[in-house]
């Protein structure tokens, strides 16, 4: 199925397209805040790379499949549906490939029926579409319901002689379809785990070989249950402090001391979604298409101010506690149950100079700290 580069479907491709590369840009600027002040840049990038590579996926999908739906009111990213249906077609696309004709004979059997019949193989074009969406879908990773979690730095803290992890995963929230990843920062006290990694001079043990990143929690005897852990409880309607709470609950010899969730959304595309009417109304006045765009990120983050140490008694005893600090004089952060937010907003040039023009500017962005993108530069204000 050909799609016309001016139908909806097409502006919103490029759209979203031209919006995760920027971000890509941004993130890939070690000057940006996000690479300045914390590993957020430098963990979002290879989730970053999933959703691209769902995009490409879903872009080629529609080639033989009509039905493409996106939260057009909500979030602007595709319906979970869509999410779901691309991990199962990834589970089957080495099954189904090897079912098809191959990508050669498929175009000779579209030159011979056009010289035959003198009309167009609208039949083959469509498996043409399926193999190349199966063969894409089967190149790399894509941002599936649940990403599975990975450590991706190891250290030791020398106050407390425990080993401490920083664990990332990535989920696609059904409810709100909102692409997630989170990263925490948690001490080990698990005995085995210390006597291993740490020295005794408090220094991780160069002795270790660590291939990181690793596939699950550094902890072997944990890191199973902890990929339970973490499917279970990756809803966007989880605060980040109910997470971390559980997490410190569930796992007594693990302390998570930082967790952050990074929320990509909503996105906003001119003529296509319907999430803000001004902005849409302002962003359809932009000359380009490709540049009638804006794109959100909220950065969350709740940390430990103590740790309750453990009490052991005669009749029973209790595991250390993490004491979570909530940031009670900003109602957000209250509402969101963290310590700190950052919203982002990433907009191209175009589409900036509308919303100043017409005076939305303060008003869209109170709140957000504002990158514009112009090429291959970002300019981040203040």
């Amino acid at each position: 199925m050909n799609i016309p580069a001016d139908s909806p479907v097409a502006q919103y491709f490029s759209a979203i397209r031209a919006a995760l590369g920027g971000l890509e840009i941004f993130l890939g600027d070690r000057n940006s805040p996000l690479y300045r002040n914390s590993v957020v840049g430098e963990v979002v990038m290879p989730y970053l790379a999933r959703l691209r590579a769902s995009f490409a996926c879903w872009e080629n999908r529609i080639g033989f499949v009509r039905q493409f739906r996106i939260s057009r009111a909500e979030s602007g990213f595709p319906v979970f549906q869509n999410v779901m249906e691309l991990e199962n077609d990834r589970q089957s696309a080495e099954k189904r490939l090897a079912a098809m004709p191959d990508a050669d004979q498929l175009r000779a059997e579209m030159a011979d029926f056009i010289l035959r019949q003198k009309a167009f193989p609208a039949d083959l074009q469509a498996r043409m579409a399926e193999r190349l969406y199966l063969e894409q879908i089967g190149k790399g990773d894509i941002f599936s319901p649940f990403v599975l979690p990975e450590t991706i730095r190891v250290a030791v803290n020398p106050k407390t002689m425990r080993p401490y992890y920083v664990v990332c995963w990535g989920a696609f929230d059904g409810t709100a379809t909102l692409p997630t990843v989170y990263m925490a920062t948690i001490e080990d006290s698990s005995e085995n785990v210390v006597r291993m990694l740490v020295t005794a001079d408090g220094r991780l043990n160069p002795d270790v070989d660590i291939p990181l990143p690793v596939g699950g929690l550094l902890n072997p005897e944990l890191a199973s249950r902890f990929d339970d852990f973490a499917l279970k409880n990756s809803a966007y309607s989880l605060t980040p402090v109910t997470i971390a709470t559980n997490l410190d609950r569930d796992f007594p010899t693990l302390h998570p001391k930082q967790l952050r969730r990074i929320v990509l959304g909503p996105f906003y595309s001119a003529g296509i979604t319907e999430n803000n009417a001004r902005v849409n109304e302002i962003l359809s006045k932009v000359r380009k298409p490709e540049n009638a765009w804006l794109l959100t990120w909220t950065v969350q983050e709740v940390f430990s101010k103590a740790e309750r140490p453990a009490q052991k008694g005669f009749w029973n005893s209790t595991p250390a506690q993490e004491e979570f600090h909530i940031e009670t004089d900003d109602l957000e952060a209250a509402r969101m149950g963290v310590s700190a937010y950052e919203k982002h907003a990433l907009v191209p040039h175009d589409a900036y100079q509308a919303l100043y023009a017409a005076g939305e500017t303060a008003g869209i962005f109170g709140g957000y700290k504002v990158h514009v993108i112009s090429g291959n530069q970002v300019i981040s204000e203040g």
